[in-house]
């Protein structure tokens, strides 16, 4: 239901917004997947009669290494509460074109969204659970009085009437105490299920792709032992609760949802796929390889139905977004099929100085928060000046034209070498509570290793 309410609130504009706190720039690419999100979202409303016949505009985004491309496709199927994984192409080329069945990726969203959903359930009922769990842990406490065979209830004049009363002030008071946490290192002792110990049998390709799993079929056949437990009532109500919420959700219809959500709103991003194109024709080798790997990928992303352990998964509405350098081969070296399946072409930029100066401080996610948050931890404040931003900045720039551009991916580089005395030292030596780091310290650590190329080549 929230994610309903979420989807229809997000307009591509806000999509896009959503995705400036993580993202810099690449303003192109997010209009392009904000505008394919939105698209499923209305498809949702049409009328059954075409909605079938909708289908999802794939993405390939073409650009260099750490300019965002996978960044971009996970935080918007974060956004979107969506099935999401990501594949690289070259695993379905390993060793002559015996790699990972193609398949498999589908295999393995699925996977993905019975784990998502299953907690979502979980989540539901744990409020629940945890009563059970409470009501479990007061029975080893304090255990309910067993009233004699002919007693009648509303006798509160014998004795047992009396225990009986006495059993249940003392257990509703015992709860409060409970509740409250004042019991929370008690150690007790109580039962819990022990997992049927089944077989895994592994065919060439993994379990997944023999549709046979006997650690299901051995479980389901032996019976679950009960097992004795110490832990402190913390622990144990944890512990009790999680097999509580197992029960109380419905498998069943837990992994129909996961199959329906993989179904409409499933995202695949397969990366490199400029490593698999190849123009056909020109000898044999890896050329045969990756052309075998582009047709078996075709009824895919095109639309089939490939049969799961939870079920059969059609692939007819599930988003693909591909992505590659495309450095040597270009999107026309694919094969043309494949090329038709992916209509939409978005270009990501190489990334500059003032993008790296933005991408140091604006995200939620920034690399300078990240590390001010980890030296926190030792209560130092570290504080970097506007001048070593920049100074940091344009080191990355330059060291990315110099040896090999991997975009953004140098930033972290550079503040590993550029911060690894502080963060070696700062536990034994350092008792300053500030650190502020200036352009001089910048220029001192890290200039000689710029203007040397080979350390250049092979520090940063």
């Amino acid at each position: 239901m929230h994610k309903k309410v979420l989807m229809e609130n997000l307009t591509p504009s806000q999509i896009v917004e959503e995705l400036d706190k993580f993202i810099i720039g690449q303003h192109e690419a997010k209009r392009a997947v904000a505008i394919a999100l939105r698209n499923r979202w209305r498809r949702q409303q049409v009328e059954h009669t075409i909605r079938e016949e909708i289908m999802p505009n794939n993405i390939i985004l073409i650009g260099p290494t750490g300019v965002g491309k996978t960044e971009i496709a996970r935080r918007l199927a974060k956004l979107a509460n969506a099935p999401f994984i990501k594949v690289e192409a070259s695993k379905f080329t390993e060793v002559g074109y015996v790699g990972r069945d193609v398949e498999a990726m589908i295999r393995d969203l699925t996977e993905l969204s019975v784990n998502m959903v299953t907690a979502e359930k979980k989540e539901e009922v744990f409020e629940r659970a945890e009563q059970i769990a409470e009501e479990k842990i007061l029975d080893v406490l304090i255990p309910p009085v067993a009233a004699p065979a002919g007693y009648n209830d509303s006798d509160t004049t014998s004795s047992t009437g009396d225990e009986s009363l006495r059993n249940a002030k003392t257990r509703e008071w015992m709860l409060e105490k409970l509740r409250k946490g004042e019991l929370d290192d008690k150690v007790i002792e109580f039962d819990y299920t022990v997992p049927a110990a089944g077989m895994h049998v592994f065919g060439p390709t993994g379990m997944d792709d023999m549709g046979i799993n006997l650690q299901e079929i051995f479980s389901t056949m032996m019976p679950k032992k009960k097992k004795k437990r110490k832990a402190t009532i913390k622990e144990a109500r944890r512990i009790i609760a999680q097999e509580e919420a197992e029960k109380l959700i419905d498998t069943e219809a837990a992994q129909r949802e996961a199959i329906r959500r993989v179904q409409e709103s499933g995202i695949v991003f397969i990366d490199e796929i400029d490593k698999v194109a190849g123009a056909s024709g020109k000898g044999s080798g890896p050329d045969v390889s990756r052309e075998g790997v582009q047709r078996d990928m075709l009824p895919i992303v095109e639309g089939s139905t490939v049969n799961t352990k939870y079920g059969p998964v059609k692939t007819d509405h599930i988003l693909f977004i591909a992505s590659g350098a495309f450095h040597v081969a270009k999107p026309s070296d694919l094969i043309p099929e494949l090329q038709g399946r992916f209509p939409i072409r978005v270009e990501l930029k190489s990334l500059s100085a003032e993008d790296f100066v933005e991408i140091l401080t604006k995200p939620e996610n920034a690399l300078l928060k990240q590390y001010s948050a980890l030296l926190r931890s030792e209560n130092i404040h570290l504080e970097f000046e506007p001048d070593a931003i920049e100074q940091v900045a344009q080191i990355a720039a330059e060291v990315n034209e110099q040896v090999e551009n991997i975009g953004a991916r140098r930033l972290h580089t550079i503040l590993t070498t550029l911060l690894e005395d502080i963060l070696f030292d700062v536990p034994d030596k350092n008792k300053e509570n500030d650190i502020t780091i200036s352009g001089k310290m910048v220029e001192d650590k890290l200039n000689t290793i710029v203007k040397d190329r080979d350390l250049s080549k092979y520090i940063l």
